[in-house]
């Protein structure tokens, strides 16, 4: 259902035009595979977060097969991934992991993935180009 519901951005074009024209509120990535088991289940928990975070940040899909022009340059080589931009420049949150560039496992809940949002923004707002996660997960066994 996510993925249906949430705009996709269909090209390059599209990518730079959401960063770019985006002043207030956070951008949300999810770039990845449509029909990949990981990005349903990440698109599901975003579609039921996006009303509630909608003041602050704007989340779209992307299809690396479909938009392959950023895949070398951001390095996205996993199955899913989230990137965070404010006001056209890359955001980067420490989650503990070692790539402080991207999220790149599937979260579960909800409300862990409303505060990494929120967490960003607020950093964002401040002028900061990298934060620290509400939580810490390089202790966590599996991403």
């Amino acid at each position: 259902m996510g993925s249906i519901v949430l705009p996709h951005l269909q090209t390059a074009w599209h990518v730079d035009q959401a960063i770019l024209s985006e002043e207030e509120r956070l951008v949300v990535i999810r770039f990845g595979r449509d029909h990949d088991p990981d990005c349903i289940r990440q698109d599901e928990l975003l579609y039921k977060i996006a009303e509630r975070v909608k003041n602050f940040a704007v989340i779209y899909l992307c299809d690396l097969d479909q938009v392959s022009d950023f895949n070398q340059m951001y390095e996205l080589y996993d199955r899913m991934t989230i990137m965070f931009f404010y006001r056209n420049k890359h955001m980067m949150c420490d989650f503990g992991t070692g790539n402080n560039n991207k999220l790149n496992w599937v979260l579960e809940d909800k409300q862990e993935l409303i505060d990494i949002i929120e967490t960003i923004y607020k950093g964002a707002k401040k002028g900061r180009g990298l934060v620290v996660s509400p939580k810490d997960y390089s202790t966590r066994y599996r991403y």
